[in-house]
This record gives structure tokens, C-alpha cells and sequence, in this order.
């Protein structure tokens, strides 16, 4: 297996006392560490890329992912494992299992949550609701109003996870999906504006339920050059404020290292995306005092 690791990035923090006017480093608190791994747009690919192809020979495949994964919760037993959209669509298993084969799997991964990407509908809504069985986890999406649908009340919002007496919120956003998946597929699916809704997210998950890390998974995409009217990953970073990590899909973009953006408070968060088709795996580590102030570190990991 190549488990080369790409660049790593590392924010580091020291928090201080101050007594009688002199500054001592509190280095001998104990730091609480939680992993963040993540994937998106794995687009049902199952096995990995043919050892003659021509840009990512023999990388991906379930089973490299399961090891990895495998290994890094033996090394943090406090690791959430999510996903961040578009996990059908894409090899000849979603079209002959419609799905049921890339559920079964991520389940037995014990993946902990996924938001829902724009080919998550090509074999209908109610396609995608006849597979939620096979999912031994979680969907959220916070601006896609199921009402009226069959995967109204299936679709939360926002999840929250306590890790060792760490309270983690994660909300879920997806792109609009008029325009990319025919209307017959969504059916009565409303989309509702990103950034109301992630105001109205951060608010509950950081005032009304006190959460100490907040994540966006989004299937919103990094960003757009050429039409600056689409919401992105970037844009809705630093427009808003309270998340910590927005985890990204859509675009298909491999960032080795997370990047650190302003929010409009003007401090520092990270938005990360890696790439496509399970060529790799994310990790965010977050390490937490005994006040909660918070250091981070990410990469990006080839599976």
C-alpha cells in the first residue's frame, strides 16, 4: 500500500498564565485529541484504479481505505469518520446495485455521518430512500427541504457527537440541484440559501447547544472562477463565523494541505477537500486544553 503522506500544515497554539505579571507556559495541562477523517466523491469506486492507468494507478479501493482507517483509530479511539457527497454515480456497481453496494460498505467502514451530493439522485429520490436501509449512518443537509418528499424526517440537519466530553456539531449543505439533476429526479426537493442557513446553524450548535467544535460538510464545491455568483466553500468561509472545518466535495479538488481562511470574525478556519473517486483520505487533528482553546493540524493522506 502507498501510504506516502502529502504536506502537513500545523497551527500551533500555547496558552498561558499570568501571575503577578509574569507569564508561565501551561505545558503541563493535558491536551484532548480529536481525529477528523473524511472523503468525498468516491463515486462508486470500489476497487482500485487499474495498476495501467494512466494518472492513478493502482490507488484507492475500499479495502486500502478500511486499513488506513483501521489504523488510525487504533492510534485515536475519539476519530469521526464522514463524508461529504456524491457517493453514487460512476462505475458499473451503481448500476447494476443502485446504490445498496456503496452503503453496505461505508457501513461496515463505520463511517459516523455524510451529506448528500447532486448524483446521490441519479437513481431518483426515491431511489437513493429505498437504499437508506443499507446505511448504518447518518445523512444531514440543512439547506435541501425534504418536505413533501420521501426523505422528509429521514434527512436531519445537524447531528451532534460527544467525543471524551468534546461536543461536536455537524451540519450538512448541499449545491442546488436545478440545472445539474433533472427535476423529475428531486422531485418537490427545495433548495434553501447556504448562507442564511449556516447563520442559523452556527447559532444553534454554538449558542443553543454549546458545541465545542462545529463542522460544515458541504457538497457546495471549493470555488468557482468563472461565475462569482455561485456560493463556494471559500465564500461561505468568510462570510460566516463559528465553524472550525468545512469539509468539501463537488469540485473534485485535491488541497494536500487544508486551507486557512478569515471568517468574518477574523479568525482562522479551514476548509478541506480530497479530490475524488477514493484515491484519498483526509485527517484533521483538532487538540483541545482544558479551557477548550483549540490547535489544528491537517493532510492529506493517498489511500
Amino acid at each position: 500500500m502507498d501510504r506516502r503522506k502529502f504536506l502537513q500544515q500545523t497551527t500551533a497554539a500555547t496558552a498561558l498564565a499570568t501571575v503577578g505579571g509574569i507569564s508561565f507556559a501551561s505545558f503541563a495541562k493535558k491536551k484532548k485529541h480529536i481525529t477528523i477523517l473524511h472523503t468525498n466523491d468516491t463515486h462508486s469506486h470500489v476497487e482500485p484504479f487499474e495498476p495501467t492507468h494512466h494518472r492513478n494507478p493502482n490507488k484507492g479501493g475500499v479495502a486500502k481505505r478500511a486499513t488506513l482507517i483501521e489504523q488510525i483509530r487504533k492510534e485515536n479511539p475519539n476519530t469521526l469518520l464522514l463524508d461529504a457527497g456524491d457517493i453514487f454515480q460512476g462505475t458499473p456497481y451503481f448500476n447494476y446495485f443502485g446504490g445498496e453496494l456503496e452503503f453496505k460498505l461505508m457501513s461496515m467502514l463505520k463511517y459516523d455521518l455524510a451529506t448528500l451530493g447532486n448524483h446521490d439522485f441519479d437513481n431518483s429520490i426515491e431511489g437513493l430512500y429505498k437504499q437508506l436501509p443499507h446505511a448504518k449512518f447518518n445523512f444531514v443537509s440543512a439547506n435541501y427541504d425534504f418536505k413533501n418528499t420521501v426523505l422528509d424526517t429521514h434527512v436531519k440537519p445537524y447531528q451532534i457527537f460527544v467525543k471524551d466530553g468534546i461536543k461536536i456539531g455537524v451540519f450538512g449543505l448541499g449545491i442546488e440541484l436545478e440545472g445539474l439533476v433533472h427535476p423529475n429526479m428531486y422531485k418537490e426537493t427545495k433548495y434553501l440559501d447556504p448562507l442564511e442557513i449556516t447563520q442559523d446553524m452556527t447559532r444553534i450548535l454554538k449558542e443553543e447547544q454549546q458545541c465545542d467544535l462545529i463542522i460544515c460538510l458541504s457538497h457546495l464545491g471549493y470555488h468557482y472562477r468563472n461565475n462569482s455568483t455561485l456560493i463556494s466553500d471559500l465564500k461561505l468561509a468568510k462570510a460566516t463565523k463559528n465553524i472550525d472545518l468545512i469539509i468539501g466535495g463537488h469540485t473534485h479538488t485535491f488541497l494536500p494541505k487544508p486551507t486557512v481562511v478569515k471568517n468574518s470574525d477574523n479568525q482562522n478556519m479551514l476548509v478541506n477537500q480530497v479530490g475524488c473517486y477514493g484515491i484519498n483520505l483526509g485527517r484533521i487533528d483538532f487538540y483541545f486544553d482544558e479551557e477548550k482553546n483549540v490547535t489544528t493540524g491537517g493532510k492529506s493522506i493517498i489511500v
